[in-house]
């Protein structure tokens, strides 16, 4: 497939603009996809000028997804942003079904795939590469790998996954800034990287030393405000700002989002209902957060808000 170039300059931009966004998928109480609601969430999102949308991904619970959902929630994504950031949609599993979903994808009109980890078993670096290899020939939208969890890739396996056309780059969620340094060395110059780990600003001063400065910010789902103060700073050298933020908000989230597997996602969700978006519950397997870490919840957001100057 032939690389459409306009797609990467786009995204190299917007990286450089900021955050890099990923909204939640709204469902009603009883579990059924929610379309108006995520219609009203990601356009809200949109209002606040993040780098790129990247919808039904894991903070948007792919996993959860069936493919008429999914295209629901590709399709609005594409609707909303009207062509004013690029659209990078999630797909998954084994190759075969990432093809499926990718398909979909192209047909309601996104920009690029956000490849996400494949499903259960632990793969050899030939078989990391050949699965992307696979999804490149049989779509023609471009690919950014994801590596967390059972995917790792080593510098020798980057530039393999580099060469592959319409692969454009790597989003990182391991946090291994020395295996990061190696990869960015050894991929070419317009090779596109992104911090992706969990609550990114945590660490998004040390990846920026290593030449990864563009990163995702699951925050940016339910306080645009935080997110986008944060970045200023840390784009303009406000370290007073980036220090504030990290002790007073990031930090305790951090440690509240540790409580019980999952709360990366089902905190994002509680904290964009505390604010009156309509997203809903998570599904199964995720949990909502219990009574009294919903209260913590609420009164560090209220304080997060407040070192910005805004309110619940």
């Amino acid at each position: 497939m032939s690389l459409d170039t306009d797609t990467v300059r786009r995204l190299r931009e917007g990286m450089t603009r900021g955050v890099l966004s990923f909204p939640l998928t709204s469902f009603h109480d009883d579990g059924s996809l929610d379309p108006d609601g995520f219609r009203a969430h990601l356009a809200a999102q949109v209002a606040t000028a993040p780098g790129a949308v990247f919808p039904a991904c894991g903070t948007g619970e792919f996993f959860s997804l069936d493919e008429d959902e999914y295209r629901r929630v590709v399709t609005i994504a594409v609707e909303e942003t009207a062509g004013r950031v690029p659209v990078v949609a999630g797909v998954g599993y084994g190759w075969a079904q990432a093809v499926r979903f990718a398909r979909v994808a192209e047909e309601a009109g996104a920009d690029a795939l956000l490849v996400l980890p494949h499903y259960l078993v632990a793969a050899p670096q030939d078989g990391l590469v050949a699965q992307l290899e696979q999804l490149a020939v049989r779509t023609t939208l471009p690919l950014i790998a994801y590596q967390r969890g059972q995917v790792t890739f080593t510098a020798d396996s980057l530039k393999r996954v580099a060469r592959i056309p319409n692969v454009i780059g790597l989003k990182d969620g391991h946090s291994d800034l020395d295996r990061l340094q190696r990869l960015t060395l050894a991929a070419p110059e317009d090779f596109l990287f992104f911090n992706g780990a969990s609550t990114a600003e945590i660490q998004a001063r040390a990846y920026a030393t290593v030449g990864v400065p563009a990163y995702s910010s699951a925050v940016h789902a339910f306080a645009p405000e935080i997110a986008n103060a944060f970045f200023i700073a840390l784009r303009d050298g406000d370290d007073g700002t980036v220090e504030k933020l990290l002790r007073g908000f990031y930090v305790p989230l951090v440690e509240l989002r540790d409580r019980v597997p999952g709360y990366a996602v089902s905190l994002v969700k509680a904290a964009a209902r505390l604010r009156g978006r309509r997203v809903g519950p998570v599904r199964a397997p995720l949990t909502d957060p219990t009574a009294a870490d919903l209260a913590d919840l609420e009164n560090l957001l209220t304080a997060g808000l407040d070192l910005v100057g805004a309110a619940l």
